[in-house]
């Protein structure tokens, strides 16, 4: 059993400290104001100590530990059990006064999370707190009642704080003993119980389905070289993606969803999609992998160089460079979405998937970009995209009414000339949600036009046929595709 680096009754003092202070995000933010609060997202400290110059306890915490100063003891003692932190080592006694050694950082309305400070070269077994790609993930997943979730390299237990609000069970794995200690604090503090194992990957669960799992695991691509584990996970290229993926149909119950991040490689010669498809090829499962972003492989290295404090380490960036020479990527791209964000173009790159069960008629694969800004949160997107994919399977259309969405928009591209303007192309744009954009022919947009919701789709295509002078058997035919496409991207809602 995993233990947190704190004891119970050290745990309970530290929450009771932290909750008479009001050391929540709220708390602070309103102490401080929203100035001060914005610049904390740029690491720029200076409003916030002005703001909190007469150390009460809750200026004193926001000064420790999210401004990372030392401070007088007697206001550290004054605000925190500070003989149980310093017994811990999660705070240490320096000459001008106490320092924290630990992050403690407030998350969402009334968590608290606990995880290695940052600032200067990170260590091997860093433990990453809430970050760019932690909330990403969180807000990608989907949020339904589960009896069983499974959070895949947990680090400090983000991903499980969350899974804690609709999973009946929640466990958690990482390969890393420090990381699980780190978890185990997070959840005692917040008071909630998971089971915590320690194991690469899949290997401490082999044998068990969940009803949701997710994973913000080690996707960094490269030559496999293994400095940091919350990083890299010791495969070389994008192996550690592929591998969960393959590894999906035997972690989920019947109808289980799985969402993650990752980093694939983009090789030239090699449409990117087609190597993506090949690691859910014979899953058997329902996939959706989007992409957002590109970079190229030198700015790739220096992020994630940068990231562990390792930018000034020419000979590291070389051999990584030289790996991607040598397997001829050309282009990266940063962190992303479960089943909702990576990488693009042709690169090493990175973004997120999200598999299903998809039932009896056979499994659902798109890989697409998704480059628009979309609503958040992003998790009701992914699921009504899961859910619309349930309603077509093996479904027939043409019996059913349809409607447009609410707010859906027409843009015209048009150019002037002699005899006037001219209708280049025309586009149906989505207001709201994942707000795609999708080019029509008059055919198309005639048939959406008329979907009201009160003529069968059958219907409007006898009336479409006549009006345009084809085949009504032929333009059936066409059309159910096109339709099944439509409401896949939600441009179409079923009506019955």
């Amino acid at each position: 059993m995993t233990e947190a680096l704190l004891d119970a009754d050290g745990i309970e003092r530290l929450r009771v400290a932290l909750r008479a202070a009001a050391y929540t995000s709220v708390g602070i933010a309103d102490r401080i104001g929203p100035a001060a609060t914005a610049a904390l997202r740029r690491n720029d400290f200076r409003a916030a100590l002005r703001a909190t110059t007469d150390r009460d306890p809750l200026a004193t915490l926001i000064r420790l530990f999210v401004c990372g100063q030392t401070e007088p003891e007697a206001a550290v003692a004054a605000a925190l059990p500070l003989p149980d932190l310093a017994a811990a080592g999660l705070v240490s006694r320096e000459e001008q006064g106490i320092r924290a050694r630990v992050d403690l950082e407030p998350y969402g309305e009334d968590w608290w999370v606990v995880s290695d400070p940052t600032g200067g070269p990170l260590a091997g077994d860093h433990v990453l707190g809430v970050g760019g790609a932690s909330t990403t993930l969180a807000g990608a997943t989907i949020r339904r009642k589960v009896d069983s979730a499974l959070d895949l390299g947990t680090g400090c237990g983000i991903q499980a704080l969350h899974l804690s609000r609709h999973a009946a069970t929640v466990t958690a794995t990482d390969l890393s003993e420090r990381a699980l200690r780190f978890a185990a604090t997070t959840a005692a503090l917040n008071g909630l119980d998971w089971e915590l194992l320690r194991g690469d990957l899949t290997v401490p669960v082999a044998g068990r389905r969940y009803d949701l799992v997710v994973s913000n695991p080690p996707f960094v691509v490269g030559p496999g070289t293994a400095t940091h584990t919350y990083r890299d996970s010791g495969r070389p290229g994008d192996a550690v993606c592929a591998e969960l993926a393959a590894a999906a149909p035997a972690l989920l119950t019947e109808g289980g969803t799985m969402q993650y991040l990752a980093n694939w490689l983009h090789v030239t010669g090699e449409d990117w999609t087609e190597r993506v498809a090949g690691w859910v090829a014979g899953t058997g499962l329902d996939a959706w992998v989007i992409q957002r972003e590109v970079t190229d492989p030198v700015s790739y290295v220096r992020l994630w160089l940068s990231d562990a404090s390792e930018g000034s380490d020419p000979a590291r960036m070389a051999q990584w460079l030289d790996w991607f020479d040598a397997h001829q990527v050309e282009a990266g791209a940063a962190n992303g979405g479960p089943g909702a964000s990576g990488p693009g173009a042709t690169a090493p790159g990175g973004g997120g998937l999200g598999t299903s069960e998809p039932g009896v008629s056979g499994p659902v694969v798109r890989i697409e970009e998704l480059r628009q800004a979309v609503d958040q949160p992003l998790g009701e997107q992914v699921a009504a995209w899961f859910d619309r994919q349930d309603w077509l399977r093996g479904r027939p259309l043409l019996g059913h009414r349809y409607r447009a969405a609410d707010g859906l928009r027409l843009h015209q591209e048009a150019t002037i000339g002699g005899d006037g303007w001219a209708v280049d192309r025309q586009l149906l744009e989505l207001p709201r949600g994942l707000r795609w954009s999708e080019v029509v022919d008059p055919l198309v947009l005639a048939l959406v036009g008329g979907c009201d919701g009160t003529v069968a789709l059958v219907d409007q295509l006898a009336v479409l046929a006549v009006a345009h002078e084809v085949a009504e058997e032929a333009l059936a035919e066409v059309a159910s595709p096109i339709v099944a496409h439509l409401v896949e991207r939600g441009f179409l809602e079923v009506v019955a």
